[in-house]
């Protein structure tokens, strides 16, 4: 599995952080009493023959020969469930429940992508409800 390290605490299953909600592996956790939420391999390269259909057409539409600024989005893991960070928001948006991970990270990453883009679009987005409270014109 690629990415099998992170800061010192061994990655053996893809399913590792939603297994172990608690997750305090690394030293840094167990220093801090609390999981770390993000951890990913972020040296992951995205396989694009891996891209949902939803991910191809919205390359497509924006004009772009690769992912952009979406490479740097991965799925990351809050309270042992899977999620992904906006950083609009500065918050996890989680994936729901009635969605089937992938058994590998690459998928899982693609699927990350998905969900923040059509999260970022929702009319639910907290930056839409900004943009309407305080509009001026």
């Amino acid at each position: 599995m690629a990415g099998t390290q992170y800061r010192g605490s061994t990655i053996e299953d893809v399913d590792q952080f939603l297994k172990d909600a608690e997750g305090l592996v690394s030293e840094r956790e167990k220093e801090i009493g609390q999981h770390i939420g993000y951890r990913y391999d972020v040296n992951l390269v995205p396989d694009y023959s891996r891209l949902t259909p939803f991910l191809r057409k919205y390359m497509e539409v924006m004009g772009w020969d690769d992912l952009n600024w979406l490479e740097d989005v991965h799925m990351g893991y809050e309270e042992g469930h899977a999620a992904v960070f906006d950083r609009n928001v500065n918050g996890w948006v989680r994936v729901p429940d009635s969605i089937r991970l992938p058994d590998n990270q690459q998928d899982r990453d693609m699927i990350a992508r998905e969900l923040l883009i059509k999260f970022q679009m929702s009319p639910n987005h907290p930056l839409v409800q900004l943009r309407q409270a305080y509009m001026k014109f």
